[in-house]
């Protein structure tokens, strides 16, 4: 059971750290295939990402060590690798979201034992998942899901966090909210399609929006009550359905500056938005007095990033997900798969996730 909050650069060098403490009887070798960058550039550019032969990553005290046998590629990884004047030193491997097998860990790192297989998330600042072998902060990771494939289990950490986070942790929803309406805009991705699910979870009144046929048709099989047109107005579109005094909640994965005046107009009185992507634009927040609106943000990295005292809720989310879909109460978002593991597929993934087309996660696995 989930409960709301408050109830319970990439390093190179140093094949392995000082805080080493694994099985001895496992070979690791000192250097491994990855897929970086020093230059950001356009993803049409064939040197955006490049195939590379590096160190193995060092790890820390906390840190697991894990093998990675497959990594989802997300939205956050177009915008980190997206064209800007910097020039890497050292290559910049991107990658915060995958599965692997645990193969060597540091001294406070108690969580997990070498040979156990997880799914985790990842640290901006340190390097990630684009590689065979990735260090990872021991909150940053849970038991891979046993009924689940790794390429299934690596769809699901980053989105099912930040989901969860949005909804427990900042629009603080439980079962006291049985009943109630939630908007969900762009519900077809993969953290909208988790956010769904979670909502039903809670026995919420859960209203997605999606444009194509495919993505209202992913919506409703995610668990989507009644799914809008977000190519539309969606004033008129709510109340046809019922909803003429507003949305008790919305979370929107989508920039929130062409729908604004929307959200302040359907929002109930004392209601509260969840926004998970930045606005391309300032916003009028006037209009929150007026209704007493709350209005929160949700980034997955920023526990680790501010080194919280509640960082550890990371760890646990990843657990109860984890458990939620062995159970079959949450279902896998995968819905394409690529191999190998190298700078034409992800190449190829990122012109996919860049083109906003994509319905669900998109993951890469195997190193031939």
């Amino acid at each position: 059971m989930i409960f709301p909050y408050g109830v319970i650069s990439v390093i190179f060098f140093a094949a392995l750290g000082t805080h080493a403490s694994y099985n001895n009887t496992m070979s690791l070798p000192k250097t491994m295939r990855a897929i970086g960058l020093y230059k950001y550039l356009p993803i049409t550019d064939v040197n955006s990402l490049i195939d590379l032969e590096v160190n193995l990553p060092s790890y820390s005290k906390s840190d697991v060590l894990v093998e990675v046998k497959a990594t989802s590629v997300n939205p956050i990884d177009t915008k980190q690798r997206a064209p800007k004047p910097n020039v890497e030193a050292t290559p910049r491997i991107l990658g915060w979201d995958g599965a692997g097998v645990v193969v060597a860990k540091g001294d406070e790192a108690n969580l997990f034992n070498v040979g156990d297989e997880v799914f985790f998330t990842g640290d901006l600042r340190r390097s990630g998942s684009y590689a065979q072998y990735m260090a990872v902060d021991q909150i940053l990771v849970g038991p891979k899901p046993k009924k689940l494939t790794f390429e299934q289990a690596a769809a699901m950490p980053l989105t099912s966090l930040t989901a969860f986070e949005s909804l427990y942790d900042r629009l603080q929803l439980s079962e006291k909210d049985k009943g109630k309406s939630l908007l969900v805009i762009n519900s077809a991705g993969g953290v909208g399609s988790v956010a769904t699910q979670v909502g039903k979870i809670l026995g919420m009144k859960v209203i997605g929006t999606a444009s194509r046929t495919e993505t209202q048709n992913f919506t409703r099989e995610f668990g989507a009550d009644l799914v809008l047109n977000h190519t539309k107005d969606l004033v008129p579109q709510l109340k046809e359905n019922g909803y003429e005094g507003g949305v008790d909640y919305i979370l929107v994965n989508y920039d929130p500056a062409p729908y604004w005046d929307t959200l302040m107009t359907v929002i109930k009185p004392q209601g509260k938005i969840c926004l998970i992507v930045d606005t391309s634009t300032p916003l009028d927040l006037r209009p929150l007095k007026d209704k007493s609106l709350t209005l929160v943000s949700e980034m997955m990295f920023t526990r680790l990033k501010y080194n919280t005292e509640d960082k550890m809720r990371q760890h646990q989310l990843l657990k109860e997900v984890s458990r939620l879909l062995d159970e079959g109460k949450l279902k896998c978002t995968l819905t394409k798969t690529m191999s190998p593991i190298n700078a034409a597929n992800l190449r190829e993934a990122h012109r996919i996730i860049e083109r906003q087309k994509m319905v669900g996660k998109l993951v890469l696995s195997k190193f031939t």
